[in-house]
This record gives C-alpha cells, sequence and structure tokens, in this order.
C-alpha cells in the first residue's frame, strides 16, 4: 500500500464512513479469496467501504482479520470498532461520472 493515512485523513474518512452500512459481510468461514473480491470490487465502485466481521471472534482475532483483509485489498485499514471495520482505497481508475474523494493535506 501507499503512503500510511495521515490521522488528519483518517478522522475525515471516519466522518464520511459514520452513516454507511456494511456492504460486504465476512461469514464463519473468515477471509475467503471470494470475501476479498467482493471487497476488492466494493472498493472500485465506492473507493470507502464497511465491512462486517463474523461473530464469536476474540478482539485479537478480529484485529487479525482486519489487518488481513486491509493487506489483501491493498487498502488502508481506516477505522475498526467491534465488528465493523472501514477501509480505504483510492479509485484506481478516473471516471468522470463518480467523484473521487479528496483527503484534506
Amino acid at each position: 500500500m501507499a503512503s500510511p493515512l495521515s490521522s488528519r485523513a483518517r478522522s475525515y474518512l471516519r466522518g464520511l464512513a459514520h452513516h454507511l452500512e456494511p456492504v460486504v459481510q465476512v461469514g464463519a468461514a473468515g477471509l475467503t479469496d471470494a470475501v476479498a473480491r467482493a471487497v476488492t470490487i466494493a472498493l472500485e465502485d465506492h473507493e470507502l467501504v464497511k465491512v462486517q466481521l463474523p461473530k464469536g471472534l476474540a478482539p485479537r482475532e478480529r484485529a487479525q482479520l482486519a489487518a488481513d483483509l486491509a493487506a489483501k485489498t491493498d487498502s488502508h485499514l481506516v477505522h475498526r470498532i467491534g465488528r465493523r471495520i472501514v477501509l480505504y482505497r483510492a479509485r484506481r481508475r478516473d471516471d468522470p461520472h463518480r467523484p473521487r474523494i479528496e483527503l484534506p493535506g
């Protein structure tokens, strides 16, 4: 992944993600290729996505799963609270019909 997000950018993205609902749910099978593909597609479409992790994982396991998912999808882990995580990846293709998220300097 490119350079890490600044605390200001991370805070800005958390604010944008506040109203979002999870678009991908990780099942009991954990981080599968299908889950990684679904998150990658969601990131290409939205840049900022909320993901729900499975029940029954210890906090340390959730943290590891979140880090693994961010690494596998080449995205930034913006926020993690309980079973929900927020991932960000700048859109790689320019699309005039979809605005990009402009991060604060």
